[in-house]
């Protein structure tokens, strides 16, 4: 039996400008695995790439992906906007698998991590110190960005 060819192409120079873009929106949707019932689920939540900190999240402990995270850290994250024409599945998309750690509240890092955050959201200033929101890391494993019909490249955590 012929193994078929690879459709997915290496990362060029225009498919990295794509992912940055994408990387930028400030939004994700979040794949995570219920630890009780192995189910999977899915939340929107505010994402950012800190310079220094990596891929971030703010969750609060009243969300669903708060202990899912926690107690199984493989997680999905799945970053694009559907454009006002045309079918959805033309418009770009990066969908990344992670790994998700909770940054201490006593983490030297976390001060520069929350000032940073309210730079980039500012209405968090509402709720982010609330005792139950921490800031979780997405540690990148590997990533797929679909840039439309026939161009979808294989992204490396060190491109992200």
């Amino acid at each position: 039996m012929t193994k078929r060819p690879d459709p997915v192409q290496p990362a060029n120079d225009d498919a990295l400008a794509l992912v940055r873009q994408l990387l930028s929106l400030g939004h994700a949707a979040l794949a995570w695995q219920d630890p009780d019932t192995g189910n999977p689920g899915i939340s929107r939540i505010a994402f950012a790439r800190d310079p220094e900190a990596g891929m971030l999240t703010l969750v609060s402990g009243l969300a669903p992906h708060f202990r899912a995270l926690r107690d199984r850290p493989d997680c999905a994250l799945m970053l694009g906007e559907v454009g006002d024409k045309g079918d959805p599945l033309t418009h770009p998309r990066l969908m990344i698998r992670a790994q998700a750690s909770y940054v201490p509240p006593h983490d030297p890092a976390r001060s520069g991590i929350r000032a940073r955050w309210l730079d980039r959201n500012p209405k968090a200033q509402v709720y982010i110190d609330l005792p139950d929101f921490a800031f979780v890391r997405l540690t990148p494993v590997s990533a797929l960005l679909n840039g439309g019909f026939a161009r979808a490249f294989h992204i490396t955590p060190e491109d992200l």
